[in-house]
């Protein structure tokens, strides 16, 4: 694509520097500021992809050494990693254990705690994931109209060109339209990639999101389950074996 844009600017059909260049001050502020939106938008989008890479891989390796696992609190105090699977994990055991250390034991009310304090760092994960994706939906959705505000200003200033000179040939329009044109360009350019990242990322943390709750509904019936074990509390988290699920 670069040989092509020089081969085309060397034949005079083609020079993006030079539109930049010959373009009103305004137009240029708005194609340095696409520009600098667009570069922004692709290191986002190459960062996350190596981050939702690195999260689903940490989540993998978890839940497949915790359902193995013969002593819940054992592994999940030697695993290491960054995994959403983990806090989840933490923040159920964390209350499972208060329940148990109740006087009386309330069944009903511990599953109930479960599920919202466990739901509640699921949606954390997703928030904390997804918090620079809102970068990627405002320059999706706002790039094009910057882009049409800079082409609007450009052509404007063509017409006062032809005022100005009196003379409305199209050597004299030509010039400033394709100016202006060319913001419109980067625009989109900076727009389209925004929207096809957001999307992706989007539909990404959703899926986390889903697998999340699998885990937590598979992880809150064995907890279930050993709590009803242990009527007059008094159990210990290590008593549960997730490979019996």
């Amino acid at each position: 694509m670069t040989l092509t844009i020089l081969a085309a600017a060397a034949s005079g059909h083609l020079n993006p520097v030079k539109l930049f260049l010959d373009a009103d001050i305004v137009v240029q502020l708005v194609m340095l500021g696409l520009i600098a939106a667009s570069v922004w938008v692709w290191t986002i989008v190459v960062s996350f992809s190596l981050r939702m890479g690195a999260v689903k891989r940490a989540d993998a390796d978890y839940e497949q050494g915790f359902w193995a696992a013969q002593d819940i609190e054992a592994y999940h105090g030697a695993a290491k990693g960054d995994a959403p699977a983990a806090r989840v994990a933490s923040a159920g055991l964390a209350e499972w254990r208060r329940s148990l250390a109740m006087k009386k034991l309330d069944a009903e009310g511990a599953r109930q705690r479960l599920a919202s304090v466990m739901g509640a760092v699921v949606e954390q994960e997703s928030d904390k994931l997804g918090e620079r994706l809102n970068f990627l939906a405002t320059v999706g959705s706002a790039a094009p109209f910057i882009g049409l505000f800079g082409t609007v200003w450009g052509i404007m200033n063509s017409f006062f060109q032809i005022g100005q000179q009196q003379n409305s040939s199209l050597a004299v329009v030509a010039p400033g339209i394709s100016e202006a044109l060319f913001a419109t360009a980067i625009g989109l350019f900076a727009a389209i990639p925004a929207v096809v990242g957001y999307n992706r990322f989007a539909r990404e943390i959703d899926k986390i999101a889903i697998a999340l709750e699998t885990y937590i509904e598979e992880f809150s019936n064995i907890l279930q389950r050993n709590l009803s074990a242990n009527p007059a509390a008094g159990g210990a988290a290590s008593s549960v074996a997730p490979a019996n699920r």
